[in-house]
């Protein structure tokens, strides 16, 4: 070969390079692809920021787009981009990148694509924005060790031998301290929840005392990521929202924070929450909603289509009922949804996660979302909604619904059958319940008893629509529960369903109601104000309600005193008796045996055996949904320690081979040694 032809062959050689390592890491992506699935994807775990003192790099996915560039900027709202640069993309991930070299700690930034068609996107936030601005509009570069608090790697998870220990009290962070009865200063913050010794105008103890009182294992706050309802820059308005509209998952709402406009500070006070939590021995669940956006332009302009489901037709589906649905069963998608929470977990010490309409997702990410948040703390606590909110493309046999818990991998469901049979349907909200005399409740109430298991004495055919079978493998993956931030408050439900009855008759509802959820073998759930007769003054849906209608009045307490002693008894003797947290279906059928009552308001039953390793040999529970009294004979020597008024677990008589009165609309316990 001559010299020419060498180096003519060297350059081919060298422009074949130059161009496979263009196609590799170019600024332009002129690739399209058919459909979502042949789309590149990325496994790794750092999408969005990475910083050190010395560089930044960002990283997004976003195969069909051609170009990405990102703004930089000194504020989280206003002024002008301090510098613009376009990343570099790689055809093998579909990932585009940027470095930039430096110390760019609390700065603020927004990620623009350019679509094949030419035009570009509006500037966004990174979908990955561990940290933004105020109203959550640019994310932030940070330093994750400034937002510690100073005694951050002090904190201690606080101990959990069993799942069936758990107890869950669901709260919204503006409704927990926002009335001036709580006596706590940061009122409607984080940092509300975390301030102790605080009193009622009455000197009774309020906010995180009050539920060091109560005895309740898990604090379930209402959505805390960033979302998008509230304006952050105008507060002095009072504004309202549960913030069931999610705008950046991996960021915190600011109007819980003391200062929205710096983005620090929410992170410094949330740990600051949740260090509070667990040296007060009360881990926290995150309520999270990964289901649907408050606007598809949070995915769509930086990743358009990919991360939403469409029917065949090409329309959007809504199984959300809020305008869009989140195509969990993606790979892409699923990750997001998997790294979000580890990194909850992993950067916040989070204990467990609420999923809303988790019968959106499909099984597989469920899952896999289990399997490995569990690798990273094994006493992690998983439940959601076990339905959707509309129909969906993805298949039912797929969904994390109620009727496929088996298949579901420590994960549990709400009991919405359970809850309709103590108080009335939630869709009639004049319909009496079991607790107000509803005789065709009977089977429900002990379905809900056995947690949805499989139980001898519990019948199963398809004109029980509650238990055609029993949809349940474990106690521990049910939760039960009358009442929670959606319809209307226990209180409220049971005054609207029985207009008639006294104060009186419905505090002895209300002490039924969740007497029957506390001694359960599912998992109880409490909705905060509970036990101090909470009202929404009859507003079914307050999502956006002022504070007026959503507070805790904590001077409730004193009104209510007797109550709230009644629920701390209750979650006390719970705690005590393993006989009531059965851990297994096997457990529940030798050990839980129903007593053969004719009327269809009396429900008995006996724990026997020292169920579960428990110190009494045998429980006896009544449950008496009549408004008359009623009494039942019993063979032996029992002490009495519930009478439906008071719960005293030393007795608070003994009853011998005798009858004992079931007052009407109450509860009834008694033990044998």
């Amino acid at each position: 070969m001559s010299s020419f032809k060498i180096k003519i062959h060297l350059l081919i050689v060298f422009l074949l390079t130059i161009n496979f390592a263009m196609s590799q890491n170019s600024k332009i992506n002129t690739i399209q692809y058919a459909s979502f699935e042949e789309y590149p994807v990325y496994l790794k775990d750092d999408l969005g920021v990475v910083y050190t003192t010395d560089k930044t790099t960002i990283k997004l996915w976003s195969p069909n787009v051609s170009e990405a560039k990102i703004n930089l900027y000194k504020e989280g709202n206003g002024g002008e981009a301090i510098a613009v640069k376009n990343l570099d993309y790689d055809t093998k991930t579909g990932v585009w990148q940027v470095v930039l070299n430096g110390n760019y700690h609390n700065t603020y930034y927004t990620l623009q694509a350019k679509y094949n068609n030419g035009n570009w996107s509006k500037e966004m936030p990174d979908p990955y924005a561990k940290g933004v601005g105020v109203n959550g509009n640019r994310g932030l570069i940070f330093d994750p060790k400034l937002t510690n608090p100073s005694n951050w790697n002090t904190d201690k998870q606080p101990p959990l031998k069993s799942v069936s220990d758990i107890i869950l009290y669901e709260a919204h962070v503006r409704d927990f301290s926002i009335d001036p009865s709580s006596g706590i200063k940061n009122k409607g913050k984080f940092l509300g929840i975390a301030e102790k010794n605080t009193r009622n105008s009455f000197g009774e103890t309020t906010g995180l005392d009050h539920l060091q009182e109560m005895g309740i294992t898990h604090l379930h706050l209402l959505p805390v990521f960033d979302f998008k309802s509230v304006d952050e820059t105008a507060l002095e308005k009072n504004q309202y929202n549960w913030g069931y509209d999610p705008q950046n998952y991996n960021s915190l709402e600011g109007s819980y924070s003391t200062n929205p406009f710096d983005g620090l500070v929410r992170m410094k006070e949330y740990k600051q929450m949740i260090l509070a939590l667990h040296k007060a021995n009360i881990r926290l669940i995150m309520d999270v909603v990964y289901n649907h956006t408050s606007s598809t332009d949070i995915f769509d302009q930086l990743v358009p289509g990919y991360y939403y489901r469409n029917w065949p037709d090409g329309k959007r589906s809504d199984a959300s009922a809020c305008g869009n649905e989140f195509a969990s069963d993606r790979i892409m998608a699923r990750q997001f949804m998997l790294e979000s929470l580890k990194y909850w977990v992993k950067e916040y010490h989070v204990d467990g996660f609420r999923f809303d309409l988790m019968g959106i997702y499909d099984i597989e990410t469920m899952n896999s979302i289990s399997a490995e948040l569990k690798k990273i703390d094994p006493t992690i606590f998983l439940y959601g909604e076990g339905w959707t909110a509309g129909d969906s493309p993805l298949s039912i046999e797929k969904r994390a619904i109620k009727n496929n818990v088996k298949k579901l991998n420590d994960i549990a469901i709400f009991s919405d059958d359970l809850r309709d049979a103590v108080k009335g349907h939630w869709s009639n909200v004049i319909e009496k319940g079991f607790v107000s005399g509803n005789p065709n409740y009977k089977e429900v109430i002990q379905f809900g008893i056995v947690a949805s298991t499989n139980h001898p004495q519990i019948k199963y055919d398809s004109k029980r629509g509650y238990a055609q079978f029993s949809y349940a493998d474990k106690p521990t993956k049910v939760i039960g529960y009358v009442s929670c931030h959606d319809n209307n408050t226990l209180y409220d439900k049971l005054k609207i369903a029985n207009p008639k009855a006294s104060e009186k008759e419905l505090v002895q509802m209300d002490k039924l109601a969740n007497t029957i959820v506390l001694t359960s073998q599912s998992i109880p759930f409490l909705h905060m104000g509970a036990e101090m007769k909470r009202t929404k003054m009859g507003v079914e849906n307050s999502y956006k309600s002022p504070d007026s209608i959503n507070k805790i009045d904590w001077n409730w307490k004193h009104e209510n005193k007797d109550l709230v002693q009644y629920y701390e008894n209750l979650i006390t003797l719970r705690k005590n008796h393993p006989a009531f947290k059965m851990t297994s279906e096997k457990m529940i059928q030798e050990n839980l045996e129903f007593l053969t009552l004719d009327s269809p308001l009396l429900v008995g039953y006996t724990l026997k055996n020292n169920a579960n390793g428990d110190n009494w040999k045998n429980i006896r529970v009544y449950f008496n949904g009549d408004e008359e009294e009623t009494k039942q004979y019993i063979d032996g020597t029992w002490k009495l320690i519930c009478n439906g008024e008071i719960i005293n677990q030393n007795g608070i008589e003994t009853i011998n081979d005798q009858s004992v009165t079931i007052p009407g609309r109450s509860a009834v316990i008694l033990y044998q040694d």
